[in-house]
């Protein structure tokens, strides 16, 4: 087995903790075939569909601290009506595709 480079992570360590699951046959072979249609095996598709899910999960839950100040300007903005922008009048002069 070689040392594969994360996509996007800049590790080139060796794999060596394992994950074990039970699934499903249906699901696995939806897992397969999805894996077969990006040219993938079934360990690196779920590995990187579960890294992807963990990172968002994570993202999602960042907190940033800022000062007085900074808050209150952020704030300011995100309550201040749009500048009026050509893509703006585009946008709210076009028919929603659900009406």
């Amino acid at each position: 087995m070689s040392d594969r480079t994360s996509e996007g992570h800049g590790r080139s360590a060796a794999r060596t903790g394992m994950i074990n699951i039970r699934v499903k046959p249906a699901e696995r072979a939806l897992i397969d075939q999805a894996a077969a249609a990006q040219g993938k095996s079934r360990s690196d598709f779920m590995l990187e569909a579960s890294r992807r899910a963990a990172e968002e999960t994570l993202l999602d839950r960042t907190l940033l601290r800022v000062d007085a100040e900074t808050y209150a300007r952020f704030v300011e903005l995100l309550d201040a009506p749009p500048r009026p922008n050509e893509q703006l009048r585009k946008l709210m002069q076009t028919r929603a595709p659900w009406d």
